[in-house]
């Protein structure tokens, strides 16, 4: 699902492309706790996510602080890359997209260039699982390899995108590190967030009000006044929705350094950042998800048995809070759009049917810009072709719906129709029993 751009567009700058669609939270229906877990991970999916080693080499284009390190993919290429780093201790790092990698065991600290190629054995090749990722895991195809620093402090910051005043804010901590959002949910005071008028930008108080927060004096100081300005112009020039430094550490000689760096780009303007686009790591994200973008339908995985299918987002949402309410649990989210048409259902049935945990398929379709019929027509092209092996309810309503059902009551198929929507929830429930 495509969410509305961070900024205004630029002067000058290629418009958006036709077709891209704006889904926020102030058009999508009012929905339960199922509804707004999927609207959060929609919202998370709008972000195209670099790798630590990507977003560093992004932060050094805008002359942030960052410690020498090297990627590799073989552990002799890793030992490799500790030889050429040069030193006496080096960090190894799993490369993947989620954070608490300490806490998964993704981080390694090496005396030895032999701890160096056994720590990227260990790593390399497995899937990690952190407390952002599940227990499934993310795959580790690459680490980062990286000289140890000096560290006397450990700081949190970060910019990101505050929707409801409109401009970019910093956040930052003076207690950062691993457990930063602990730091947030039991002392929310030691987090401060200073606000940046996109009309004047970074000003010389945006630097003092960072200093102050992490009580940085000296040459700290004057390096965090000109990171609040790099930072900054990353975000606005990158189309960046998260730019965050954690930690951000004081070394003992009282200089900044980025110790760790994550960056997520906006997925509705990376038109206009093909290098950065390029980047991408398909092997990072849900592959129902991928095949979906793919195809131009907004797909979430979810945990149930019940698959659903409907056009429109807030539809989509209320449909999942029904089987809940009903108590089944849905499989997916997925919205095959408003001009939904036979081929586009076709696309989502052999979707939902790749995942082996459904067991009953709830179509929800209002036929407004398109015909109930003509849906039906792509229902029974897909439940033909795609050999459906589980129950499928159809519930219609719109222009044609009584021609629809009659359509699916004469195929001889395995459709049960349904007028009303919490009968058709009700129905996929006890199918999928």
């Amino acid at each position: 699902m495509r969410l509305p751009a961070i900024f205004f567009q630029r002067p000058g700058s290629p418009r958006r492309p036709q077709g891209a669609r704006n889904i926020t939270p102030g058009n999508i229906t009012p929905c339960g706790i199922t509804g707004l877990r999927v609207l959060a991970l929609l919202i998370q999916n709008a972000r195209m996510n670099l790798h630590e080693y990507q977003a560093k080499a992004l932060l050094r284009r805008y002359r942030a602080p960052t410690a020498a390190g090297l990627v590799a993919d073989s552990p002799g290429r890793a030992e490799q890359c500790a030889r050429e780093l040069g030193g006496e201790r080096w960090v190894v790092k799993a490369q993947v997209h989620a954070g608490g990698r300490g806490k998964g065991g993704g981080v390694a600290l090496c005396d030895s260039l032999n701890e160096v190629r056994e720590a990227a054995e260990g790593l390399l090749g497995r899937r990690l699982a952190t407390p952002q990722t599940g227990p499934e895991g993310l795959p580790v195809e690459q680490v980062y390899v990286e000289q140890a620093s000096d560290i006397d402090r450990e700081l949190y910051l970060a910019a990101l995108m505050d929707r409801a005043a409109e401009c970019v804010c910093f956040v930052g901590s003076a207690a950062g590190g691993m457990d930063i959002e602990e730091v947030a949910r039991v002392a929310p005071e030691k987090v401060a967030r200073i606000r940046v008028p996109a009309a004047v930008g970074v000003l010389p108080y945006v630097g003092r009000g960072l200093c102050s927060v992490f009580g940085l004096k000296g040459e700290a100081a004057g390096q965090m006044q000109e990171l609040a300005v790099d930072l900054y112009r990353a975000f606005v020039e990158c189309d960046a929705s998260l730019v965050e430094i954690n930690p951000l550490v004081v070394t003992r000689d009282g200089k900044l350094l980025a110790l760790d760096a994550k960056v997520a780009l906006d997925s509705n303007a990376l038109f206009r950042q093909p290098e950065l686009a390029a980047q991408r790591d398909p092997g990072q994200e849900d592959e129902l998800e991928r095949q979906a973008a793919e195809a131009g339908l907004s797909y979430v995985s979810l945990d149930g048995s019940i698959a659903c299918m409907v056009n429109g987002a807030g539809l989509a949402m209320a449909t999942m809070d029904l089987i809940k309410l009903e108590g089944g649990e849905p499989a997916n989210f997925l919205d095959v759009g408003g001009a939904a048409d036979a081929a586009r259902v076709a696309a989502g049935f052999r979707l939902i049917l790749s995942n082996p945990r459904v067991r009953a398929i709830l179509v929800n379709i209002f036929g407004g810009i398109v015909r109930c019929d003509v849906i039906a027509d792509g229902i029974l092209q897909a439940v033909r072709e795609a050999r459906v092996e589980v129950p499928v309810i159809a519930r219609l309503e719109g222009t044609n719906a009584a021609t629809a059902r009659a359509m699916l009551g004469a195929s001889g198929l395995e459709i049960t129709a349904a007028s009303d929507l919490a009968e058709a929830a009700r129905k996929a429930v006890e199918l999928a029993a």
